[in-house]
């Protein structure tokens, strides 16, 4: 009985020391240590080839690299281990956005915002939505998605200013203008907003 607790007690006193000099993947890229990151998920992924928070981590990592493709190839193997984890959804919405594939992101960040509806990172893939339907010319589509990205994070500068562009664009000049004018209250300096509200005072003064 001695033995046993004096094992247990061992454990109890090391086991947290251990614990502490493990790599942390997600801390790494919190830090911005991407390359890190994606070190230390691959290793954890050759030890549990179903680790779906080594995936995760994994995916975000390398499209921060710019390495869409990768973070694409591992989000599908990922999905066939949980077809509906929505980490892996968003992600592959993501490096098919930066890899230009408009249609196939629009289809993830879709469902990414059907299984969530709010919290995670509904807010962003919202904000992509917006960008793929510029990219598409569908700029009443863009208005909706670029409003309800606003509506869960109201304070960001650069989508109200894509919201103005989208407006000008359909040439709903009024609220384009109004889109400007809430990114310049955010960031007054912001280049791109102050020359879309000049550009939109010049045809509603026309």
């Amino acid at each position: 009985m001695k033995k046993v607790l004096l094992v247990m007690l061992i454990f109890i006193i090391y086991f947290p020391v251990f614990s502490q000099d493990r790599p942390d993947a997600l801390q790494k890229y919190r830090n911005g240590e991407y390359d890190e990151a994606v070190k230390i998920c691959l290793n954890e992924l050759e030890n549990m080839p179903r680790n779906l928070d080594s995936y995760t981590v994994l995916g975000w990592s390398l499209v921060r690299l710019g390495r869409y493709q990768e973070a694409l190839d591992y989000g599908l193997a990922a999905l066939k281990i949980s077809r509906y984890d929505t980490r892996i959804i968003e992600n592959i919405g993501e490096a098919h956005y930066y890899i230009g594939n408009n249609l196939e992101a629009l289809k993830y960040f879709e469902e990414y915002v059907s299984l969530v509806e709010s919290g995670g990172r509904v807010d962003v893939a919202y904000y992509y939505m917006g960008e793929i339907f510029i990219r598409l010319g569908e700029f009443n589509h863009a208005d909706i998605a670029l409003t309800t990205a606003l509506y869960h994070s109201p304070n960001v500068a650069r989508w109200w200013s894509r919201l103005g562009y989208a407006r000008e664009m359909a040439e709903d000049y009024k609220w384009a203008l109004d889109a400007y004018d809430r990114a310049l209250r955010l960031n007054p300096s912001y280049t791109e907003a102050i020359r879309g509200k000049s550009r939109v005072q010049s045809k509603l003064a026309a």
